[in-house]
Formats: structure tokens, C-alpha cells, sequence
């Protein structure tokens, strides 16, 4: 009995407390859950409000966008109507000048009708009057022509006869004892030098070791020299020295350059080789310029472009008919200048125009043409002056149109005519060399061509990318085929078509 008025009140205060517990835990879940339901009801308010505003911006912006392309294309079809307005006239004017024309045409073609029924007329009321006055003289038209256009000649060639005599004899008087005065000032005040031809130029060594490393094992470095220089090496057996042989001064000297390096260096080897020549070229463009800039000094010109110097300086490895091309046209220059004094011409026209005669010559073998054409062309691109040019193209032509022309002309004659100035060899032997060079290159997939031996040998070097061994014996009989056909040469010619493939690489 007292136990269970121990666990009675017990039982009866847990059961309170659970109904409390209970009670609180539905009040604070209530409470979660409205307020959650609060959080999202303001949520799905702002969210209903900003979509809201994005409808209203895409709707301003939608009106915004089709009122924009409304005005632009109002705008384009007034353009369009402005510019089918504007090809109505057009069209409009076209018509109204095609009816015009039409009118006129017409209007010529009438006259035109008249004319030819006037011409009609006229010719057969001359054809009259010739019969009546034929039928009055007792002659015809034609005869009474050639009595009176004979008569008439005879006249007047006595006349102008006599007359030309007359002036011919008093003019040749003046102008033979003035042309004399004149040239034999210019001469007088010039001494030049006897220039002679030189095809062929030596190097010394220093010993027998030399030549054969010069040589090479089974030819090697002399075949390489000539390749890379196109000229032909000659070596004796006897004295200690190696001889150059080539038509082209230029290579020559290129040739004579690059066998003193080597001799020098003691290096002898085909790459060295090719080192060498290229460092010879350079060195031999740099005496070029060196020898132009001293003949513009010697010359006595203030002013010329600068490209025009080395060109000059070309010159002086060229020969025609054996004198040197740059001493003759400083030798003209100077004669040409001292005649304009003494006939007061245009003394710096015929200074420049002296000493740039004949620079064509320095291109002849690059570009075709007379080497007069040439020279003024090349003349009018440095912009020298028209007078230069005009008697650059005139000094070798019959009429000439200025008197510049003539003096230098004159001058050019008498420094080609002097004693010891021209001898009529290597001109020939030159032009021989060149032919022979230019129909090896006129083939495709030739590099170069070098005429040695004095032309008896044609060395052509081809792109082994292009040209296989089979194509290399194809072009090597049309080469010879042509020679055959085209020029004139005593003896033979061997044709030497070299096909060189390298492969390089490198050890690391």
C-alpha cells in the first residue's frame, strides 16, 4: 500500500511532465514551420515582382528595338527611292541624248549623201572641162603635166644646185679649219695611255707542294675552283705558277683574288674553296666602287647618284676591241667637255654624257639590246637629265637631234681612233664566248654556263632538284644540236654538264 502511494504521485508527475513536454514540442514545430512558410511566401513575392520587371524591360526594349528598325528601314527606302529617283533621270537624260544623237546621225547622213552627189558632179564637170581643153591644145592632160612639172624641175633644181654649191664650198672652208681648231685643242690638252687586252692572268706559288695541294687529290680543288669561278686553270709542269684563262675579266679577277687567299691561308679544300670566292667577290665589288669613285674624281663630275658609280667601275674589267671601257669613257668625257667649251654647248651635259656612253656595255651580257638603248634607258631611271639621255641614245645613230649629241659623238670617235687605243680582237673573241654561254642557258633547269678552253669546252652546271642524270644527257646533245645550228666555230666544242647533289649533316 505505501508503494503504491510512493509510485501513484510518481507516475502521475511523469505523465504531467510528458503532456508538457509534448505540448511545447507541437507549439515550437508550429512556429518553425509558419515561419518557413512566411520566408517563402516572401520570396515567391519578390520573385513574382522581378519577373515582373523583366518583363516590363523586355517589353521597353522589344518596342525600343522595333521602333529603331522601323526608322532605319524608312530611312532605307527613302535612299532607295532617292536613288531609283535619281536612275529615272539618269535614264531620262540617256534617252533624251540617244534621240539627240539619233537626229544628228541622221542629219549626217543626209550631208553626207549630199556630198558624195556634189563630189559626183564636180567630177564629172572636170572630166568635161579636161576633154575641152584637150580637144583646144591638141594635148592631153597628163602630157601638159609632165612638160610643165619637168620644166619646172629643171628650173629649180639649177637654181637650188647652184645655190647648195656655193654654200657647200664657203661652209666646208669655215667648218673644216674650225673643226680642225677645235679638235686639235682637245687633243692636245688630253694624254692618255696605250691601253692594251689581257685574257689571261698567272698566279705565282711558293713550291711544288703548293701546286699539288692547289691541284688536289685526282683534281678535286681545281675542278671546284673552276666550277665556283667559271674559268679555266691552266698548270704547268715547269715554272711555278698557275694560269687564269678566262674571256670575263671579272671572273678572271675573282679567280686571281681567291687562288692568293688560298695560297695564303694553306687551307685547301672545297668547302674552303667556296668561302673564299664568295670573300673574293666582295672584295673585288669593293675595288669596283673604289674605281668608279676615281673616275668621277678624275672626271671632274660633281654630282651623280650613287648606284650609278659602281656601274661605272664595271667598266673597268670591260674591253671592246681592246681598249678598256672605263679609260675610254674618262678620255671622252674629257674631249667631249673641251670641245663644248670651245663651241659653247652644254659643257656638263657633255661631260656626264661623255663618261656615261657607253655604260650599257656594263649590261650587255644581262640585257638584250644595243648597249646605246640600254645605257639611256638605265639613263632615265637614275634620272640624269633628259639632255644626258638624249645623247646617251644618240651617239651612235646617223641623225642625231641636239649638238651634244654630236660632240660626243665626235669625242667617242676620236678616243676609239687614236693611235694604240683599239685593237679588233677581243671584241670578236668575246662576242664568240658569250654565244656560246647563252645557248646553255637558254635551256630550263640550267644554273650556269662558263665557256673555257677559249670555247672549245661549255661547262653547264644544272639544279639536280630539276634535272636527272637521265634529262642531264638529254640537254647536254640539245645544247650541242643547237651549237651546231646557230653559230660558226672553228674546230669543236665539248659540252661538260655537271649534275652536283650534296647531302649535309652535322655530329653533335
Amino acid at each position: 500500500m505505501e508503494l503504491l502511494l510512493i509510485i501513484g504521485p510518481a507516475l502521475g508527475v511523469g505523465l504531467i511532465s510528458g503532456l508538457i513536454g509534448f505540448y511545447l514540442r507541437n507549439t515550437l514545430v508550429t512556429k518553425s514551420q509558419k515561419a518557413a512558410f512566411s520566408a517563402s511566401q516572401d520570396q515567391l513575392r519578390i520573385a513574382e515582382e522581378r519577373s515582373k520587371e523583366i518583363l516590363i524591360e523586355a517589353k521597353e526594349k522589344g518596342i525600343q528595338l522595333i521602333t529603331e528598325t522601323e526608322r532605319e528601314l524608312r530611312t532605307e527606302r527613302k535612299n532607295i527611292q532617292n536613288s531609283q529617283r535619281k536612275l529615272d533621270d539618269s535614264q531620262s537624260e540617256i534617252n533624251i541624248q540617244l534621240t539627240e544623237l539619233k537626229s544628228k546621225e541622221d542629219k549626217l547622213k543626209i550631208e553626207l549623201e549630199k556630198a558624195k552627189e556634189e563630189k559626183k558632179e564636180l567630177e564629172s564637170l572636170k572630166e568635161i572641162e579636161i576633154e575641152q581643153i584637150e580637144k583646144i591644145s591638141d594635148i592631153s592632160m597628163k602630157d601638159a603635166k609632165e612638160i610643165l612639172f619637168k620644166r619646172a624641175e629643171e628650173n629649180i633644181n639649177f637654181d637650188i644646185g647652184k645655190r647648195y654649191r656655193n654654200a657647200e664650198i664657203e661652209m666646208k672652208e669655215k667648218i673644216d679649219s674650225e673643226a680642225r681648231n677645235i679638235i686639235s685643242s682637245a687633243i692636245q690638252k688630253l694624254a692618255s695611255e696605250v691601253v692594251g687586252e689581257e685574257t689571261v692572268s698567272s698566279v705565282s706559288l711558293p713550291n711544288e707542294e703548293m701546286k699539288g695541294r692547289l691541284i688536289g687529290r685526282d683534281g678535286r680543288n681545281i675542278r671546284s675552283i673552276e666550277a665556283a669561278t667559271g674559268v679555266d686553270l691552266i698548270v704547268d709542269e715547269g715554272p711555278e705558277s698557275v694560269a687564269i684563262s678566262c674571256f670575263d675579266p671579272i671572273r678572271r679577277a675573282i679567280a686571281v683574288t681567291s687562288l692568293e687567299h688560298l695560297i695564303s691561308d694553306g687551307r685547301i679544300h672545297p668547302a674552303r674553296i667556296e668561302d673564299i670566292v664568295e670573300k673574293s667577290k666582295r672584295e673585288v665589288n669593293r675595288t669596283i666602287k673604289k674605281e668608279g669613285e676615281n673616275a668621277i674624281f678624275e672626271t671632274s663630275i660633281k654630282s651623280i647618284h650613287p648606284d650609278l658609280i659602281p656601274m661605272m667601275g664595271r667598266l673597268k674589267y670591260r674591253y671592246s676591241y681592246g681598249e678598256n671601257v672605263l679609260q675610254h669613257s674618262i678620255e671622252t668625257s674629257h674631249l667631249a667637255s673641251m670641245m663644248a667649251h670651245e663651241l659653247g654647248a652644254k659643257v656638263e651635259v657633255c661631260r656626264i654624257g661623255g663618261f656615261l656612253h657607253d655604260i650599257g656595255k656594263a649590261f650587255t651580257h644581262e640585257i638584250d639590246g644595243p648597249h646605246a638603248e640600254i645605257g639611256a634607258d638605265i639613263a632615265r631611271k637614275y634620272e640624269v637629265g633628259k639632255d644626258i639621255e638624249t645623247v646617251i641614245r644618240e651617239h651612235h645613230d646617223s641623225e642625231m637631234t641636239t649638238t651634244e649629241s654630236f660632240i660626243v659623238a665626235a669625242a667617242d670617235a676620236i678616243s676609239a681612233a687614236r693611235p694604240g687605243a683599239r685593237r679588233d680582237t677581243l671584241e670578236a673573241y668575246t662576242k664568240r664566248l658569250k654565244e656560246i654561254e647563252d645557248v646553255g642557258n637558254s635551256f630550263d633547269g640550267v644554273e650556269r654556263c662558263y665557256a673555257i678552253q677559249a670555247g672549245r669546252e661549255l661547262r653547264v652546271l644544272v639544279n639536280p632538284d630539276e634535272i636527272d642524270d637521265i634529262e642531264s644527257a638529254t640537254i647536254a646533245r640539245k645544247i650541242v644540236k643547237q651549237i651546231e645550228e646557230k653559230l660558226s666555230y672553228p674546230g669543236q666544242i665539248r659540252v661538260v654538264v655537271i649534275r652536283e647533289s650534296r647531302s649535309i649533316e652535322f655530329a653533335q
